[in-house]
């Protein structure tokens, strides 16, 4: 590994900070306003990269917002709510379009026309929010908000048939799914999931029961999987798409290492891996993946962190290159993302090397559509990283900065 690719070891990392969700209040989620200036600024865009696949599209940005510290911050919110804005294709770029005043709307996620998004509202009382994206400009209009019947709603996601959404509930361990109306609004709450359950491993804070991190379905859309990072598995479910039911698969979980508590997952493009980024131990657990059963076999585990690294650490988003070829995850406290390759047979993974965020606490973390950009998003120091992923090798070339206030989650609409 080169030498330029790793942290010293002596490094200074962040503290942990807050280990469970606060109460936030809620915020008007029904404004919607244009973005003024001064309010957000999106960094010059610099000298323009090389051409690449990557085209003008809509970005859109969850924060935890005003007045409050986020979970894990040092400092309170300036941030107002979702943000969205433009990808320049020459650089990686981010011009701002449009605020939408809502209360900590951390994650988001589109429907599968990206006609529409859906947010979480991460509160003690935890909500789902849903909008009507205009394709002209992309510009965000409220529709509904509902009861996510849970508290602090940390995760969202829409099946990919388009019917339903579902979210995870960090507080309660819960995950709740809901019809999508006809005009894209939310409709009933048709059923929901209870995890159950709790680790045993080293840190009691944070596993004394199940907490909910992420829900999402296999690529096939036939299975349904639920994070659970308090009872240290991954919940497999399926979903019934008459009724909009919750049953548990044949096979109801798959376990990781006692205290790892997992967070987030991705399948790999070929639907036969899943990667498991456990926040707790900053590893990555490997699994095969069986599509007809919905079972996940252990493959490999892995250490985010170089061995040299003796700070405190969390991890918390893993995304993996559209060609397959390339893994990375965020690392908070290390303040970087780690670059895998991904063996082409085994799916295994080996560290390319670790590039630094030119930020703090790294939260969220994703790559445009045609593989182009990685986007990393500072949460304590109010930048968006944006990196050119080298397609011989997988290396991330930093481009440029975004400055907005306590980004969280990066998701990509239609093109602009």
């Amino acid at each position: 590994m080169a030498s330029s690719e790793q942290f010293k070891s002596d490094q200074k990392s962040l503290s942990p900070g807050l280990t469970r969700r606060q109460f936030l209040p809620l915020l008007g989620a029904t404004a919607v306003v244009a973005a003024a200036p001064g309010l957000l600024h999106a960094a010059p865009g610099g000298t323009p990269g090389k051409p690449s696949d990557a085209v003008p599209r809509f970005v859109y940005v969850g924060t935890y917002t005003a007045p409050d510290v986020p979970p894990g911050g040092t400092h309170p919110s300036v941030a107002v709510g979702i943000y969205v804005f433009r990808l320049d294709p020459s650089d990686g770029g981010l011009t701002p379009l449009q605020i939408v005043p809502a209360s900590n709307p951390s994650f988001v996620a589109l429907d599968p026309a990206l006609t529409h998004l859906y947010s979480v509202n991460e509160d003690a009382a935890g909500r789902v929010s849903a909008y009507a994206i205009n394709p002209v400009n992309g510009n965000l209009t409220f529709l509904n908000t509902a009861s996510a019947n849970g508290q602090f709603t940390t995760h969202i996601k829409v099946h990919p048939s388009g019917q339903y959404f579902y979210a995870a509930n960090y507080g309660t361990g819960n995950f709740p799914v809901y019809r999508i109306n006809a005009n894209g609004s939310i409709g009933p709450m048709t059923d929901e999931f209870q995890s159950v359950g709790n680790g045993t491993g080293p840190r009691p804070d944070r596993q004394d029961g199940p907490h909910a991190h992420q829900i999402l379905t296999d690529l096939g859309g036939n299975h349904v999987f639920g994070v659970d990072l308090g009872a240290d598995k991954v919940n497999a479910l399926n979903l019934n798409l008459g009724a909009g039911l919750f049953s548990p698969n044949t096979v109801p979980f798959a376990p990781v290492a006692s205290g790892s508590g997992p967070r987030h997952m991705v399948f790999h493009p070929d639907g036969q891996r899943a990667y498991v980024l456990d926040e707790l131990a900053s590893t990555i657990t490997v699994f095969n993946y069986d599509a007809a059963r919905g079972a996940l076999v252990w493959k490999q585990t892995i250490s985010t962190l170089p061995d040299s690294f003796t700070g405190a650490n969390t991890t918390a988003e893993i995304r993996i290159h559209p060609s397959g070829q390339f893994l990375y995850n965020t690392n908070r406290g290390h303040n970087s993302v780690t670059m895998y390759a991904v063996d082409a047979l085994t799916g295994e993974l080996d560290v390319i090397g670790w590039e630094s965020t030119r930020g703090e606490w790294p939260r969220g973390m994703n790559i445009d559509p045609s593989g182009t950009f990685l986007y990393a998003a500072n949460q304590n120091t109010d930048t968006i990283a944006v990196f050119r992923i080298q397609p011989s090798n997988g290396k991330l070339k930093f481009s440029t900065v975004v400055n907005t206030p306590t980004p969280v989650d990066v998701e990509f609409g239609s093109l602009a």
